[in-house]
This record gives C-alpha cells, structure tokens and sequence, in this order.
C-alpha cells in the first residue's frame, strides 16, 4: 500500500495534429505538412511560400536561437496576419499588428494550421448595458 502515500505525477496528454505527433511534425517537408492542412490554408502552400513569411520565420528562428534554455524568446512584430502557424513557430512570440498595435501571441501546438490574424483581435468588444460617460446626459433632456 505504498502507492497510496505519494502523490500521482501528472501526466501530460501528448499533443498530434491530425494523428501526426509533434516530434514528426517537425521533421515533415512542407510537400507533407500541406497535405494535412485545411483546402484553404493547402492552396495558399501550393501557389507558393512568399519572401515576407520566409523572412519571418527566419527572424522567429533567429530569436528562438538567441534564447537562454527555459526563457521566452524576443517577440517578433509583423503585419503578415495572413500567415499559416507551421510547427516550426511552435514556442515563439509573435507581434501581430491590429491596426493599432502589436499584440503578443505566444505560439502552441492546438494553433497550427490557424492564421496569425485570428488571435489579435482588430476590435474593441462593446459592453451593452453599461452606464455612459456620466448618467445625467445620458438620460432624456427635454428641449427648452
């Protein structure tokens, strides 16, 4: 009854994409990964990878590598909301502009084959039901 007395170690649910772990995915070609995107994000991959996405992975590279062991990266700013999430970005920080200012996205597995663009949100979310600048001209002023 030994077992009893120690705590339970936690362990963490491995994380695949589309049945493919993480450890492959990384190794995958980008002919491979494609296939196991969504037909939107497959078409963008076959019509070509541009200069402004390869030079954003190249800084995200370049500021994973420049990283002490067990620290965030540096963010890297980028208008590019356009831009597929590949295995290769897992675990960097991203500036993704809004029309105003960067907003920082941390990178994790669950984001892959997802857009840059869908986790800076471009609007300020209206809050119904809340009181206005001040309650008194808010309220109905009769003409005099």
């Amino acid at each position: 009854m030994g077992d009893e007395d120690q705590p339970k170690k936690r362990t963490f649910r491995k994380y695949s994409f589309r049945g493919i772990d993480l450890d492959k995915l990384l190794d995958l070609s980008n002919q491979d990964l494609m296939e196991l995107f969504r037909a939107r994000q497959r078409r963008k991959f076959s019509r070509g990878i541009k200069r402004k996405p390869i030079a954003l992975l190249k800084k995200l590279r370049k500021a994973k590598r420049e990283t002490a062991y067990g620290e965030k990266p540096e963010p890297v700013k980028t208008h590019l909301r356009n831009m597929v999430i590949v295995p290769e970005m897992i675990g960097s920080i991203v500036g993704v502009y809004n029309g105003k200012q960067y907003i920082g996205v941390e990178v994790k597995p669950e984001m892959i084959g997802h857009y840059l663009g869908e986790f800076a949100i471009t609007y300020k979310p209206i809050r119904h039901g809340r009181a206005g600048m001040n309650d008194k001209t808010t309220a109905f002023v009769p003409l005099k």
